[in-house]
């Protein structure tokens, strides 16, 4: 029955995103989405849902600013999506939904939830605005090469999960906050010149890193913040046991303990995951004390750090280069 529902919503789709001219179909790339009715549509998933089936090139969505509160799936067939705002701190998508809220779990409390490839949003906020009630997931990527740049990321527990084992994800000059492993999944992804909030204390990443990747999370020149009240965060701690995550050339808070990391009481996991760091700077930075099983990388390890050689996969993709 599942199927039959999908397939069905991608015929709708495709028949409603299409006009007939001269006896050819004619697909537009580029929508607005304004909610004062100046634009295309007033609400983005009526966008998505208009943009052309597996395009041929890059769809461009823009997001005049106002808060836009609705759940929003990007599905698999609708790729090469853009979505660009203006400015992230007047741009955003905000819902509420949390895991026992219904019938919500973790995977179905997003705001936003990207399946398809090649996504890029710049200057965007994805909100979840649940508050602290558990599991509330702002944005939600499966999709391979998706793009995140001067977008903001606010929720709480869990903010971002980075779903899907061969997905390749890009953020650079994010703003990312939460409470509770506010960055968890299995992709590989890299974070740069971010900024990375912790509100309370608890662990900044829980990555599930699948068996044989050779990179799990990497932060290259982010800094680690945090409200007053965390005082006591560790970088991270292993989802699944083959958890990598590494901090490169990091600023971090005095919010970060001595030790680093946790095993999440999972002894095994010591033996099969990879923390490390190499460059560390500030109050939170601390070699000497880290947990035994986690490492510190010489200069040439840390030469291996570098968007080109994280992202490539099979195809050379660069996560750095525009997406537009």
């Amino acid at each position: 029955m599942k199927y039959l529902i999908a397939f069905s919503v991608v015929v709708t789709l495709l028949l409603a995103n299409t006009r007939i001219a001269s006896g050819q179909t004619v697909y537009k790339d580029k929508y607005t989405v304004a909610q004062d009715g100046s634009g295309d549509y007033k609400t983005l998933q009526e966008a998505i849902n208009a943009c052309k089936v597996f395009p041929d090139g890059r769809i461009t969505i823009y997001l005049k600013p106002g808060i836009y509160r609705e759940k929003v799936e990007v599905y698999s067939w609708t790729n090469k999506i853009s979505l660009l705002g203006e400015d992230a701190a007047t741009t955003i998508i905000s819902f509420d939904d949390y895991s026992g809220k219904g019938s919500h779990n973790t995977f179905t409390s997003y705001t936003v939830k990207v399946i398809g490839d090649d996504f890029y949003a710049e200057n965007i906020t994805f909100e979840n605005a649940a508050g602290p009630v558990g599991q509330a997931v702002a944005l939600h990527v499966e999709g391979d090469r998706c793009v995140f740049k001067n977008c903001r990321f606010l929720g709480n527990q869990d903010t971002i999960y980075t779903g899907g084992d061969s997905s390749r994800q890009y953020f650079s000059h994010c703003y990312i906050e939460g409470t509770t492993d506010f960055i968890f999944g299995a992709a590989t992804a890299v974070f740069e010149d971010c900024t990375i909030h912790s509100k309370k204390n608890s662990y900044v990443t829980a990555a599930s890193t699948p068996e044989g990747k050779l990179y799990g999370y990497v932060f290259l020149n982010c800094k680690l913040t945090a409200a007053p009240e965390a005082t006591k965060v560790y970088l991270g701690r292993p989802w699944r046991n083959y958890a990598k995550t590494v901090f490169v050339n990091c600023e971090l808070g005095e919010h970060i303990l001595p030790e680093g990391w946790h095993n999440w009481s999972k002894p095994d996991a010591e033996k099969t995951t990879l923390y490390a760091e190499y460059n560390s700077s500030g109050k939170g930075a601390n070699a000497a004390a880290r947990v035994p099983w986690s490492h510190q990388l010489n200069k040439k390890e840390a030469q291996l750090y570098t968007v080109n050689k994280i992202l490539a996969g099979t195809d050379g993709w660069n996560g750095a280069i525009k997406s537009r």
